[in-house]
């Protein structure tokens, strides 16, 4: 297991989000929670999918601890992110946490059904908003136990 938090050691996340604003923010709100976070971007499914296979431009691209998916994406959406990460076996123990806008029914027992780790909606006020990545940062990134990257 590797342990995360307060030891000084990068944690690497990838944040799935077309929206620049809300890239913007949570960077912000994650440089304030917790400084060691390393934040990848990727602006659409194909991109993500990219980085998580290492394929292309991502060949040295760290595997991340955490991925924070939005699911409305260009390209191909979260839903067919989330679909393909909990398929590859050298991917699925990478928690996978939804952090949209949508707060439809559907989507959330969709989500679940895909094997996401948490469905997070985005709230609309900026320190609602900066409340809930300190509350990422606090339990997947310091309480949560997260599983070692496999070698190779």
């Amino acid at each position: 297991m590797k342990v995360i938090g307060g030891s000084g050691m990068p944690i690497e996340v990838l944040l799935v989000e077309d929206n620049p604003g809300d890239v913007r923010l949570t960077q912000e709100a994650f440089l304030d929670a917790n400084p060691s976070v390393h934040l990848h971007i990727a602006s659409d499914g194909v991109e993500a999918m990219a980085f998580l296979r290492g394929e292309g431009s991502h060949s040295n691209d760290p595997r991340p601890d955490l991925v924070l998916l939005d699911l409305n994406l260009p390209k191909m959406d979260g839903r067919e992110v989330l679909a393909q990460i909990k398929k590859d076996d050298r991917l699925k123990t990478i928690p996978t946490v939804i952090l949209t806008t949508s707060d439809a029914e559907g989507d959330i027992a969709k989500s679940y059904q895909l094997q996401a780790n948490c469905y997070l909606t985005k709230p609309v006020q900026l320190s609602s908003f900066e409340a809930l990545v300190k509350s990422i940062n606090d339990f997947w990134l310091t309480k949560a136990k997260l599983p070692q990257s496999p070698k190779g």
